[in-house]
């Protein structure tokens, strides 16, 4: 039985990283369907969206995609595919897994932690404005919604994988009421 996956090529090097990825997993065996769709500037130049709707509804439908890199022009153009499929998918948590190596010499051994950071709000919310010429202001949003739910994502996480220890990172001693 196939699996039908999103398949989001991106630009640059995204659509090589793409087929490299796709040779991988065929070479492995894995019997997938891939529905591509393109984001970015690609897909703006084709459909004027950035984030076509048919994009979002392959991915809520599949529940599961491959993206290649996507540019986000700097200081114009429009605003990051990344962030726009975080809000439109509220794909809220970021997961990093750090772990050593088996014959990878590093300079700390028995490293195993994963981090989890809040994927939508802080400076995610992307607000932004121009208070005087040479001057912008970014808006750090932080809402007790979101806080406690990367919270409690965090807790399920190391419950699920037999974690003994959550550690939270703030800035409380500067940012007093968020």
């Amino acid at each position: 039985m196939a699996h039908t996956i999103t398949l989001i090529p991106g630009d640059g090097i995204g659509p090589e990283v793409c087929d490299a990825v796709v040779r991988i997993i065929d070479a492995a065996g894995v019997k997938i369907d891939w529905d591509r769709h393109d984001a970015g500037l690609v897909a703006f130049h084709k459909t004027g969206h950035t984030l076509p709707n048919e994009l979002l509804d392959s991915v809520r439908k599949n529940r599961v995609a491959l993206k290649g890199p996507v540019t986000t022009p700097v200081g114009e153009g429009f605003t990051s595919v990344n962030v726009g499929l975080r809000k439109a998918l509220d794909l809220y948590s970021n997961l990093r897994p750090v772990i050593n190596l088996p014959g990878v010499k590093t300079r700390f051994s028995g490293v195993d932690i994963v981090i989890v950071r809040e994927n939508t709000e802080d400076l995610y919310a992307g607000l932004e404005h121009v208070v005087v010429k040479g001057v912008v202001e970014s808006l750090k949003i932080i809402t007790e919604v979101a806080s406690t739910r990367i919270a409690e994502f965090a807790f399920a996480h190391a419950r699920r994988y037999g974690r003994k220890k959550v550690t939270a990172v703030h800035k409380a001693n500067i940012m007093k009421l968020s």
